[in-house]
């Protein structure tokens, strides 16, 4: 279906833009939220009107907008989390966690769809994209760091320091035996000797 945007629509286009979408899509998106209509001839007569003012009020968004937008730049978020030996975490760091802090930080309220980001798996920086408006899309940092302060123990290159104690093994009964019988031999060979000399 072939529709006539009425509002910016992220990931689409501007508002006055003529787009092909999915009939699901205009049908059940679009068109109830009066982000388009229909691209009939009517409403095609209307563009320039649309472009106007729809430039008019992105012009405006945007410069209320820029100031929260310079603050995003400038913040850095970190966060501690249990992480594993390969440095994935065990979780993840969500969208809404990222917004909850940026919203504490600047006293802001915004909602958690307007980041561009999947949940965070890993340690390390991370660059993260949040879309105030069609044009003003501030990038902050988030660091994510292990709440384990030391690892020595498990420290990559070094070796373990617990030792095993061995412990001597019993001997067993069978080796026992063999030595007694042993002795008793050299015992008889020595009481034999001396009758041999004598012969």
């Amino acid at each position: 279906m072939k529709v006539m945007l009425m509002k910016d629509v992220y990931n689409l286009g501007r508002a006055g833009e003529v787009k092909k979408v999915a009939d699901g899509y205009a049908r059940n998106f679009l068109i109830p939220q009066r982000l388009a209509v229909p691209a009939s001839v009517g409403a095609l007569r209307q563009i320039e009107k649309i472009q106007a003012a729809a430039a008019k009020q992105r012009e405006m968004l945007n410069e209320e907008m820029s100031g929260l937008a310079e603050q995003i730049k400038a913040l850095e978020l970190t966060f501690k989390a249990k992480v594993g030996e390969t440095g994935k975490l065990y979780g993840s760091i969500t969208q809404q966690a990222i917004i909850d802090a940026v919203n504490e930080k600047l006293n802001s309220n915004l909602d958690r769809h307007l980041l561009e980001s999947e949940p965070l798996r890993e340690v390390g920086e991370h660059m993260v994209r949040i879309r105030l408006t069609f044009d003003l899309v501030p990038e902050l940092k988030v660091i994510i760091e292990s709440d384990e302060e030391k690892k020595e123990d498990k420290a990559p290159g070094r070796k373990s320091t617990k030792r095993v104690e061995e412990t001597p093994e019993e001997q067993p009964e069978a080796a026992v035996e063999v030595e007694e019988v042993v002795a008793e031999s050299v015992e008889e060979t020595e009481t034999d000797t001396p009758a041999e000399e004598e012969a």
